[in-house]
């Protein structure tokens, strides 16, 4: 199990999020995450996942409760917002990258606008983080030229650039190939075990209980159960969990 410091750097209190037509999302949701420690989210299709990292990241609006992200509250103060989005980056199931820009182009893009760094800084940041995600010799291949695995590869080593002190994961490895989704779990990995703290939406099993700090069980919105992931995926303490990992174990 991946060990951690206690020091929290995000803090969800009460939060609710419903969509049009009475869909509720997030019920009352509370957790707290602290620095270096690997969350891995799991549940059910519509458990609220995928939403309750959209409000973390300020990509949804929260209809009540709070969010501190690093000590700065997500509200609706926009110096605030933006300063969090420098330090969440989010990986999405879809890669998102620009097809008509290189690799290196597409890496090189937010670093430039958003942290406003040189060319040369930014080259170097990039080549650099290629180097980590084993893609370096693609720096100059347009994203059509490039696996699925290694499309992720390159969106994670793009919201790495910011240099983030958090990484969100939407179902990063959903959409590959079978063959393709080891690849990008081990950067996963390495990113782990270099302390990076992260927030991990996920049906790899075997990865959340490797890498995983604590694993938070999800359905209706809802913090249904959390716990060690050995504990959780040996002996779920509730029902529903326990009904959850009896099918995804099989």
């Amino acid at each position: 199990m991946t060990e951690y410091k206690t020091e929290e750097i995000i803090s969800i209190t009460r939060i609710c999020k419903t969509f049009p037509g009475g869909i509720v999302a997030l019920d009352d949701f509370s957790t707290s995450v602290s620095k270096g420690e690997v969350l891995v989210i799991v549940g059910p299709s519509g458990s609220g996942k995928s939403t309750l990292l959209r409000c973390i990241n300020g990509l949804e609006e929260i209809d009540g409760g709070s969010i501190v992200i690093d000590g700065i509250p997500l509200d609706g103060h926009r110096r605030n917002r933006k300063e969090i989005r420098t330090e969440v980056g989010m990986v999405f199931q879809s890669f998102n990258l620009f097809p008509h820009m290189t690799v290196r182009e597409n890496i090189n893009l937010a670093q430039r606008h958003v942290r406003s760094k040189s060319l040369k800084d930014s080259e170097i940041t990039t080549l650099e983080l290629l180097r980590k995600v084993n893609l370096l010799d693609k720096a100059d291949k347009y994203p059509n030229h490039l696996s699925g695995g290694q499309q992720q590869r390159v969106a994670i080593a793009r919201a790495l650039a910011m240099q983030p002190k958090i990484m969100m994961f939407d179902e990063a490895t959903s959409a590959l190939d079978p063959e393709m989704v080891g690849e990008v779990l081990a950067v996963m990995k390495v990113l782990a075990e270099e302390g990076m703290t992260m927030l991990v939406v996920t049906h790899e099993m075997g990865f959340a209980r490797e890498v995983g700090s604590r694993v938070i069980f999800m359905e209706g919105g809802r913090l249904v159960e959390e716990a060690l992931p050995l504990d959780f995926f040996q002996e779920p303490s509730t029902e529903r969990a326990k009904e959850f990992v009896s099918k995804i174990l099989k």
